[in-house]
């Protein structure tokens, strides 16, 4: 499936989760957590389990859509009803708020597969992205996930929102105001973390979605920045995220001219090309461009659902 774009829908709000597909977003993320009232959870969960149901098996004209669910933490103790309301319906993924680290995916990875194995479904094909680095013990273990790879890990993720509260500071301030230099830290620490352990480096949303032109600066920073997708907490940042994260066709020609120009000088280590001297670094810049090309092709044809390869 593609994965540029990861729209949160809270799942108390039928009405929202309803219109979700018409938004755009590669992945629609049912929420179970933070925008969740205490005593709308039950009936968030109810929600989140027939919107699961209703598009299980739902196909677009172009491509499939990922069916993702973020959880409440493991510390809350209700991480087992949610997994209990959702897994029948054979969600992509799960969202693991608040992850200390490692430890936690393996804790959380330990209950899925019993619910894979009492639903029938495919063994490791639940899918796990973390939010890291939430509290500043956390932020101080982010690199501890690339060091500990789990077979279901499918990305990394932050959030700024959590982050700023745990330390103490105000509110996220809008986009174009810059990071403070903590959420900074956890930011790059996440992004390096994910391309270490090879998997997806998804950024956290902007608060701030009313400005249009300042949704689309942030979405294009963060796929310069080497993120794969953002989050999204309002439909109408989906379009920018989307559009950043789609290669143009002038990158496409620029990346498969300049790998055909090193698969010419196989032994090169640098060469001019197109008036520009480049090296190994601009050829694997050019390979992931390609990649991600080629990613959305396969997601565009074909809808069925891939296990994971990824060993333990």
């Amino acid at each position: 499936m593609r994965s540029r774009s990861w729209l949160i829908v809270p799942g108390h709000e039928e009405e929202r989760l309803g219109a979700a597909i018409g938004t755009g977003a590669d992945i629609v993320v049912v929420d179970l957590e933070d925008t969740v009232p205490l005593s709308e959870k039950p009936r968030a969960r109810a929600f989140a389990g027939q919107w699961l149901a209703a598009h299980r098996h739902h196909v677009l004209e172009q491509e499939r859509l990922g069916r993702w669910v973020r959880l409440n933490s493991l510390e809350s103790g209700y991480t087992r009803e949610d997994l209990a309301a959702v897994m029948a319906h054979a969600p992509d993924g799960l969202i693991l708020p608040k992850a200390s680290g490692p430890e936690a995916v393996r804790q959380l990875a330990s209950e899925v597969y019993e619910f894979e194995e009492r639903f029938g479904l495919a063994v490791h094909s639940t899918r796990i992205v973390p939010v890291a680095g939430e509290t500043p013990r956390a932020a101080l273990h982010i690199a501890d996930f690339a060091e500990a790879a789990h077979q279901r890990l499918y990305g990394l993720t932050w959030s700024r929102a959590c982050l700023c509260a745990s330390l103490g500071g105000p509110q996220p301030r809008p986009v174009e105001a810059g990071l403070p230099d903590a959420v900074r830290f956890v930011r790059a620490q996440a992004l390096l973390s994910a391309h270490a352990g090879e998997v997806l480096a998804i950024d956290a949303a902007p608060e701030d979605f009313a400005d249009e032109a300042a949704m689309n600066r942030a979405a294009q920073a963060a796929r310069r920045d080497g993120f794969s997708g953002m989050f999204a907490l309002h439909p109408a940042q989906v379009r920018a995220i989307n559009l950043a994260f789609t290669p143009s066709a002038e990158e496409l020609t620029e990346a498969r001219g300049l790998v055909e120009a090193f698969e010419s000088s196989a032994h090169a280590g640098s060469l001019a090309w197109g008036g520009r001297m480049v090296d190994r670094s601009h050829l694997a810049l050019a390979r992931r461009t390609l990649a991600m090309s080629e990613r959305e092709a396969r997601a565009s044809a074909d809808p069925r659902r891939q296990t994971i390869l990824r060993p333990a």
